[in-house]
């Protein structure tokens, strides 16, 4: 069923005269355009730590995030509060729904990454839990699973297509961690990505090694039935044989949206 709710989701509340330009230093997206959008916090040095969909209203910011991360969240934002008229508190009250095939509902906003994702409503009343349905959707199309794709401390945003899913803004100024995110760009560092594979085979557990011929060339992230998701090699999505992965071997299959450079070094 094309609608789901999704219960490892939940809504933090920033308020307060300077929660725009509080959270614009903090961020990789944009805030201050008045339209909902998905944006990473980093660490100083770049790495990814936690990602979510921030919704302005007309005098709150509400962040769509992952349920497990509220807790550490709420804690790093607030550490940079300094002197600043923010405050911030959890909204267990309301719920986060996912829609997509079907049309939105009054209050629902476009889910900023890609068209084909559908619609997200926050709101007090969901419908029947249905999570794996959006599952599905999220490993069909490609799209990062945060905690479930990305590493704390290790991951860079690039990797995990967060360019091309209009999760970093190149325009607004700093924030903590452009300067690598930046330079990483520019300088076309990047050597893995994150990509949606087709499984044949047992889904293998998170965390295992992708060989090809012997050699490491990636890892095992989320998946559900015959698909998941794989950081590997660029080299790898280029070469010849098997991508084996425990027992199953794995197709990777690029989406329309993702862009990889024409050629890349093991």
């Amino acid at each position: 069923m094309p609608v789901a709710h999704l219960s490892d989701r939940a809504v933090l509340e920033l308020s307060g005269e300077d929660r725009i330009a509080f959270l614009q230093g903090l961020v990789s997206n944009d805030v201050a355009t008045g339209a909902p959008v998905w944006a990473a916090l980093l660490t100083p040095q770049g790495k990814w730590q936690a990602d979510f969909f921030v919704v302005p209203s007309e005098d709150t910011l509400l962040l769509d995030v992952e349920a497990a991360q509220v807790a550490s969240v709420q804690a790093r934002l607030m550490r940079f509060r300094l002197r600043s008229k923010v405050a911030m508190r959890a909204r267990p009250e309301l719920s986060v729904t996912a829609g997509w095939e079907v049309p939105p509902p009054p209050g629902a906003f476009a889910d900023p990454r890609l068209p084909e994702a559908g619609w997200r409503l926050l709101s007090a009343a969901p419908p029947e839990p249905d999570g794996a349905d959006y599952e599905a959707h999220r490993l069909r199309l490609g799209l990062p699973g945060g905690s479930r794709d990305l590493e704390e401390g290790q991951s860079i945003l690039l990797e995990a297509g967060f360019d091309e899913l209009h999760g970093v803004s190149w325009t607004k100024g700093c924030y903590m961690g452009q300067e690598l995110t930046a330079r990483t760009r520019y300088r076309g560092l990047v050597k893995r990505r994150l990509v949606p594979v087709r499984i044949d085979g047992a889904l293998p557990p998170r965390g295992t090694p992708v060989l090809r011929e012997g050699q490491e060339v990636g890892e095992m992230r989320s998946g559900q039935g015959g698909r998941g998701m794989a950081v590997l090699r660029l080299a790898a999505l280029r070469g010849e044989g098997a991508l084996r992965c425990d027992d199953a071997v794995l197709h990777p299959e690029i989406p329309a949206w993702m862009r990889l450079p024409e050629a890349a070094d093991a």
